[in-house]
């Protein structure tokens, strides 16, 4: 029998689900969460649910994985900056041609090690050997990832590198709106807490958007379905 993630918590898992899912879904900061709970009667520290955001957001996104509808062949990619423990970090993310994120990774270093690193770990978490194209700016890091992974490829069979700015507003913009939930929480202290929170906000996001199977429709629907990832409802 699998062990409940929320064995040795004193607040209900729905209390819980309720705090991360508003914590990683709207522009809210762990006070403001922490006052929509006590308007509620439900009395709890902002310490406490920084750590839930940390412990199950990550747990959203591993078990939403599997509902993840199917990602497109031709995908959007580019990197943004985010302040991590007071330095600027690098944010890489792509996104498919239907604006479904394909995947991210934080790194602490822009360079062509990094482009080749999230190429890598996108293709495989795409179940996918490698997209049909990808558009970036003209970074030449990309340019050189991408040669190397076309290098055994026959031609005209390799992955179509597009690399006109204009051409890649759909991922830009989605960063905008990524930024617009991040900004509340004025940085992040770690690299590993940064990684949980996103892991937990693109779950969210992604469940939001409905890029997942079994959502059934508006905001009702999203609480739902985590709460059905848990085993929560009948």
């Amino acid at each position: 029998m699998q062990r409940s993630p929320f064995k040795h918590h004193r607040f209900p898992p729905d209390v819980i689900l309720c705090a991360v899912r508003w914590y990683c879904r709207y522009a809210l900061s762990c006070r403001d969460v922490r006052d929509l709970l006590a308007e509620r009667g439900i009395d709890v520290d902002a310490s406490t649910i920084h750590r839930w955001v940390r412990r199950f957001g990550p747990e959203i996104a591993k078990r939403s994985f599997k509902h993840r509808s199917w990602r497109g062949l031709n995908w959007h990619v580019d990197e943004t900056y985010i302040r991590v423990g007071g330095k600027w970090r690098y944010l890489w993310r792509a996104a498919d041609q239907s604006g479904r994120l394909v995947d991210f990774r934080l790194t602490t270093r822009r360079n062509a090690k990094a482009a080749r690193a999230f190429l890598k770990q996108a293709c495989e978490n795409a179940r996918l050997y490698q997209p049909r194209s990808i558009t970036t700016d003209k970074a030449h890091s990309y340019a050189l990832v991408i040669g190397e992974m076309n290098r055994f490829e026959l031609p005209g069979e390799g992955i179509l590198h597009i690399n006109r700015k204009w051409e890649n507003n759909r991922i830009e913009s989605d960063h905008a709106a990524l930024k617009k939930l991040i900004t509340p929480m004025r940085g992040f202290k770690s690299l590993s807490s940064a990684k949980a929170t996103l892991r937990g906000i693109e779950a969210i996001r992604m469940i939001k958007h409905g890029h997942v199977h079994g959502k059934q429709p508006g905001v009702t629907g999203e609480i739902r379905f985590v709460e059905e990832l848990f085993g929560l409802t009948a």
